[in-house]
């Protein structure tokens, strides 16, 4: 996505204006039971009440289906008939030590059965899940635990409760159901509350958006190598192809690519998501050209900026598949807009359309250009922040979520999202922002001024750049700057590139740093680390 050298236009200030959609345009995909309320929002008219009913139906209609693999580090399987039976022993032993209805449980696991059995165990015995990024240091996910009042974690470490099965069967749509935690501007990350309609309605999304027919879910399988504790691999892979029916296998390690090979040329797996990062090394591993992928009918992207080079590289490797790009929020429970396979060549630049249930809205747009704030309507949208009551009335406004993207949707419904939230980089599907890193780096050794910018990249799409300037009559040692930060952040947080600058950062009148002239002013040499 092109990311434009000046400061973004000041368009997020008055938010009393009513908000016009965005027109649908060509809109490639079914709106079958979708219906709109007095204030015009959508829903489907018969969802899941729950997780557990959904999961429940699944058990019924097929018990003795294979439900999840372990593949490659991992190993075992379970059909649905085993994974309900094993999370509600879980369940059962989360309430016999104590866990009760709306409490909340983090996990900090690997990839796994594990993982998929913690997390229905609490939607079972009626907890609240609150995934911990498994790269973030002890001090980072404390923080989480803390913020959420999580009562336990679940660990890699420690075996799951265990005790006589137990199933609530009364969860409700609007109830707290995950709690993903994303950063924001102030530095501390916010947690978003999903609710279960949240991640029905946004599992229906990607379902159509992906012109699966519910039929053939029985025979439809994904390969989650994407972490858990991200929307994208618990809310568009794992929870629709257990809403179908259909086949989850788990990769321990995203770069796991002799279990990607067994998955996909050994069991068939149907459909593979991944950050471009991970195709653009998937596609360059020994071994791939002479994988069979013919039984592979999709293909999505999504989570980082992608090169149009790197699309047409996907399409030719998955000559029998669909191909996609998916674009969206930890606040739209993961999906905001989807491109599909017909426009994936011709417009590469555009991350889609907006699905079946969702709106899109682009607030104080530019009379010329179009362009100005995105913002995201639909039941897949979040409840607010856990426990923020500032942050949800500055980003949920009369049914809207105020994203800080910024963008411009054309005549045909194409999303084009022209720069990223304030300060983030997203380093091959992580998201780093600056003010968390900008803070460690203040305390650095011989550190006056600092600024995190984006550095582009061929494989990750971007990297972490820090331009420093030195306390006056003080050296800054770079090595001891990338070691001071390792130090107090997770490794994908650590700067690779580290530029020492002389001259005061640039700023503007009221003392802002400039970082598109600074982007400008800036080369970045060899890597720190």
């Amino acid at each position: 996505m092109p990311t434009p050298h000046t400061e973004p236009a000041a368009v997020l200030e008055d938010r009393s204006a009513p908000i016009k959609p965005a027109p649908r345009g060509r809109n490639p995909y079914d709106t079958t039971g979708v219906r709109r309320g007095p204030d015009g929002s959508a829903d489907y008219d018969d969802l899941p009440r729950s997780l557990v009913e959904m999961l429940a139906s699944s058990v019924e209609r097929d018990p003795d289906a294979v439900a999840l693999v372990e593949v490659g580090g991992g190993s075992g399987s379970l059909t649905y008939r085993e994974l309900w039976e094993r999370a509600a022993r879980v369940a059962g032993g989360l309430r016999a030590g104590g866990v009760r209805r709306g409490d909340r449980a983090a996990i900090r696991m690997p990839n796994g059965i594990d993982w998929v059995l913690a997390f229905f165990g609490c939607h079972l015995a009626g907890a609240v899940v609150v995934p911990i990024n498994t790269r973030l240091t002890d001090e980072e996910a404390g923080y989480v635990v803390r913020d959420s009042g999580s009562v336990l974690t679940f660990s890699a470490m420690q075996p799951l409760p265990d005790a006589g099965p137990f199933a609530i069967d009364d969860t409700g749509p609007d109830d707290l159901a995950t709690i993903f935690y994303t950063s924001g501007t102030t530095g501390f990350p916010k947690g978003a509350m999903l609710t279960h309609r949240n991640l029905l309605a946004n599992a229906e999304n990607g379902i159509r958006c992906h012109h699966i027919k519910r039929s053939d879910g029985p025979e439809l399988s994904t390969l989650i190598g994407v972490p858990l504790f991200h929307v994208t691999a618990c809310n568009m892979q794992l929870i629709p192809l257990l809403d179908i029916g259909g086949r989850v296998e788990l990769l321990s390690n995203p770069l796991d690519f002799e279990g990607f090979f067994e998955a996909v040329g050994n069991h068939g797996v149907s459909g593979i998501v991944a950050v471009p990062a991970i195709y653009y090394a998937l596609l360059r591993a020994p071994g791939f050209s002479e994988l069979d992928v013919s039984r592979v009918q999709r293909v999505s992207y999504g989570g980082a900026p992608i090169a149009a080079g790197l699309v047409r590289e996907i399409q030719a490797a998955f000559p029998d598949s669909r191909v996609g790009n998916g674009f969206g929020l930890t606040e739209c429970s993961g999906l905001a807009s989807y491109l599909p396979h017909e426009e994936a060549a011709a417009h590469a630049d555009s991350v889609g359309f907006a699905p079946p249930t969702v709106d899109l809205a682009v607030a104080h747009a530019d009379p010329e250009s179009g362009v100005g704030e995105l913002l995201v309507r639909g039941p897949n949208v979040a409840a607010g922040y856990w426990d923020n009551a500032e942050a949800t009335e500055e980003t949920f406004v009369a049914g809207w979520l105020h994203t800080g993207d910024v963008g411009r949707v054309d005549a045909d419904g194409l999303l084009y999202v022209l720069d990223r939230k304030k300060d983030m980089i997203n380093r091959g599907g992580e998201n780093v922002y600056s003010l968390e890193v900008e803070s460690v780096l203040a305390g650095a050794p011989g550190v006056a001024e600092v600024a995190l910018l984006p550095v582009p990249d061929d494989m990750m799409g971007e990297k972490v750049g820090a331009v420093v300037v030195p306390l006056a009559g003080k050296q800054v040692d770079v090595s001891a700057v990338v070691g001071h930060c390792a130090e107090h952040l997770a490794d994908f947080k650590v700067p690779q590139y580290v530029v020492v600058r002389e001259q005061p950062l640039p700023r503007s009148t009221v003392g802002k740093v400039l970082k598109g002239r600074l982007r400008e002013q800036t080369g970045w040499g060899a890597p720190a680390r």
